[in-house]
């Protein structure tokens, strides 16, 4: 009967034992999830890049990315914002007279080239839905003001949303609502132009 009892404690303690280990296990396991979440959240967070990261990261964008560290504007960019971006693509910067873009980039153009480049931003994030309604309910137009002070008028055209500058140059939206960590990019076609 002794040896019984002994037999059957150590079987209550073994049980206790193993039971302990499992919640142990299943806490380490709840604790380790936690982490795993954590860690996804982030990455997730990471790995939606700013404007400035989004145009960095695609060659169609590298003249404009060169204009934007030569007028200093890539913390400006990398901001909370947000912002819309209606970003000139290589092609479009190539349709300005020959020996524009290398003038621009230079240390005594940088006012210039930073007008220029704010007018091509706008505060506040516009998906193409934004926009494709606030020109449908403004009659067919919609004036937006730039960071930079000037206005863009933006219309439908063949179903593509153009831009149309105080000057009476045009560019349209060849891509729409890349998205990045602070705002809206929509690719165009040329460099619009803030008044002289």
């Amino acid at each position: 009967m002794k040896i019984f009892k002994i037999v059957l404690f150590s079987l209550v303690v073994i049980i206790a034992l193993i039971s302990c280990g499992e919640q142990k296990k299943e806490v380490k396991e709840v604790i380790i999830d936690v982490e795993n979440q954590t860690e996804e959240v982030v990455a997730e967070v990471m790995e939606t890049p700013t404007i400035v990261s989004v145009a960095a990261g695609d060659e169609r964008f590298s003249t404009l990315v060169t204009a934007v560290q030569a007028a200093n504007l890539v913390e400006t960019l990398n901001s909370k914002g947000p912002f819309t971006v209606f970003a000139p693509t290589n092609d479009a910067f190539a349709k300005l007279p020959e020996g524009t873009v290398e003038t621009l980039v230079k240390p005594e153009s940088k006012e210039t080239l930073t007008g220029i480049l704010t007018y091509h931003v706008v505060a506040g994030a516009y998906n193409a839905a934004d926009v494709i309604d606030a020109i449908q309910t403004n009659d067919g137009r919609f004036d937006i003001e730039t960071i930079q002070g000037g206005t863009i008028t933006l219309s439908l055209k063949d179903g593509n949303v153009l831009l149309t500058d105080v000057n009476g140059g045009s560019a349209t939206v060849i891509i729409a609502d890349v998205m990045a960590s602070n705002g809206i990019i929509h690719a165009i076609d040329s460099v619009v132009m803030p008044k002289s």
